[in-house]
């Protein structure tokens, strides 16, 4: 009997399992562009473009390598609107029951393909490093679920950056060189830039015209939307971003949007570059003496290790995880994180960059837009739905662990040991944001004062109760302690003013 071969959008890879399962002579390859999946969060523009114009370039090469291909765009007058209802509708046309395809990232198209009245074979993605089985059997029995120590076992499977049992360089972790602060200049041109080709300007077209309101803008589209671009753009970042990545993965300038990193999530994530390939060129150039060791492994760490990582704790914890708020947050999420007005500096630079990127670093999500968002008590979920919507590289699997365990300590200390806060400090001391804000990052109490400054100690003192015995922020207490009566009663006092001014919709 033919069978159907669903590949959803994040799957844009000939080595997926359903693929390599199929028979090509007489299975049928269903791909779909739907409104279900482009509006179950308010996506950027150009995640919406990237991966429409990545699937069609990605049904035309099966379809060169003599696939048969079922594809609906989304404006076929017979589309069905749901991933559900035209695998139901190709059913019917091609006179089968059977669909094969490989699992999905997210509980909700799993969850919604487990309801579809036909009998669908899932088969595992192994695209990753760690099968779910590897991950719970490593968690098991385990008080903390750290990365550090998982990434090790990663290290030992991959072979990467491995010489005989012991890791290169006699160090499993060289984080400690690269947390340098924002460098004068950046001698790197960034990403590499794809001109769009006619399927990319009739998608950029499409999308303009379905999604007018949606946050972002598409102008200046550059990503590339298919592996050999992708490649490309690998071999650019690795002989001209690689060797100073390392150094600088942390820093933060207002007028070096990239810097040195590498924008491979978007591609990886959706399937145009194998993870463990990434990796392997990057190793390769540290072997070759063209980047350094703490370059090379502060990147493969982030793939093999806290990418596996948050996959298997996204999968280990189940559907509810998205749901959970430990802290019990429940403030909106103010406005200017879909660009209204801030004279905060750092966050009007991070949003800016967001609405015309689709992209923001790791150090930009955490510890701008999430540390702001923690320190106010925004509600997890909306914060999480944010993030989700607005990254190219977002997907739920991926976004949900960064944002409700790294970011807003939302699962009680799954992943984090302790909330990842800061006061102005640590933006001051990493980025070039403060010299130019309206707000003095020095002044800790005052009407200049940078909120960060005051919403740190206010965060601290209502939530005392939970974090007063962490062992890693007991030196926080301390110092918040000695202060005398009537300071503390300032900062919370303005605080609790900033506040105000936030949800009454003024500008802060």
């Amino acid at each position: 009997m033919v069978k159907l071969v669903l590949v959803l959008g994040d799957q844009l890879s000939m080595n997926i399992a359903a693929l390599r399962e199929a028979d090509r002579d007489t299975d049928i390859v269903v791909m779909a562009e739907v409104m279900g999946e482009a509006e179950y969060v308010p996506h950027h523009p150009k995640k919406i473009a990237f991966l429409f114009a990545s699937m069609r370039k990605f049904a035309a090469h099966l379809e060169e390598d003599g696939w048969r291909v079922a594809y609906t765009r989304l404006d076929d007058k017979d589309n069905a609107g749901t991933l559900n209802g035209e695998l139901l509708r190709r059913a019917e046309a091609f006179e089968t029951s059977e669909v094969l395809t490989t699992e999905a990232g997210e509980w909700r198209v799993i969850k919604a393909l487990e309801d579809v009245p036909l009998d669908v074979t899932v088969l595992p993605d192994d695209r990753f490093i760690a099968t779910h089985k590897e991950f719970e059997d490593w968690a098991e029995g385990r008080k903390a679920l750290r990365m550090e120590y998982f990434y090790r076992d990663m290290r030992r499977k991959t072979g990467l950056m491995m010489e005989g049992d012991k890791p290169a360089g006699d160090k499993w972790n060289f984080d400690h060189d690269n947390r340098k602060p924002a460098p004068g200049s950046v001698d790197y041109s960034g990403p590499m830039r794809f001109q769009t080709d006619d399927v990319t300007r009739e998608v950029i077209d499409l999308v303009r015209e379905k999604f007018p309101n949606n946050f972002g803008t598409l102008d200046d589209f550059w990503f590339a939307t298919d592996q050999a671009q992708a490649r490309q753009h690998l071999a650019h970042w690795i002989k001209g971003g690689l060797p100073k990545f390392g150094d600088f993965q942390d820093a933060m300038m207002g007028g070096e949007r990239f810097l040195y990193h590498a924008i491979v999530g978007l591609y990886i994530n959706a399937g145009l570059l194998d993870p463990l390939e990434v990796c392997q060129a990057v190793e390769k150039a540290w072997k070759d003496g063209a980047a350094p060791i703490n370059a090379a492994e502060g990147f493969i760490r982030q793939i093999i290790g806290w990418r596996e990582y948050v996959r298997g704790i996204y999968f280990l914890e189940g559907p509810d995880y998205v749901s959970r708020n430990h802290l019990n947050h429940n403030r909106k999420l103010p406005d200017l994180y879909w660009g209204e007005k801030t004279w905060m500096r750092c966050l009007d630079k991070a949003v800016e960059q967001t609405r015309e990127e689709a992209y923001a670093h790791h150090i930009q999500r955490l510890m701008v837009t999430g540390n702001f968002a923690l320190l106010i008590g925004v509600a997890p979920s909306e914060i999480h739905e944010w993030y989700l919507a607005v990254y190219a590289d977002a997907f739920e699997w991926v976004e949900a662990p960064n944002t409700i365990g790294m970011s807003q300590f939302a699962d009680g200390g799954i992943i984090a040991s302790k909330p990842y806060i800061s006061s102005g400090n640590y933006i001051d001391k990493m980025s070039d944001y403060c010299k130019d804000c309206s707000y003095k990052v020095k002044d800790k109490t005052g009407p200049d004062a940078c909120p960060f400054n005051l919403l740190y100690w206010h965060f601290l003192d209502r939530h005392r109760d939970r974090f007063k015995d962490n062992h890693r922020m007991g030196n926080m207490y301390r110092v918040w302690d000695k202060m005398t009566d009537e300071k503390r009663e300032t900062v919370l006092a303005q605080a609790d003013a900033f506040l105000a001014k936030l949800d009454g919709g003024e500008t802060v």
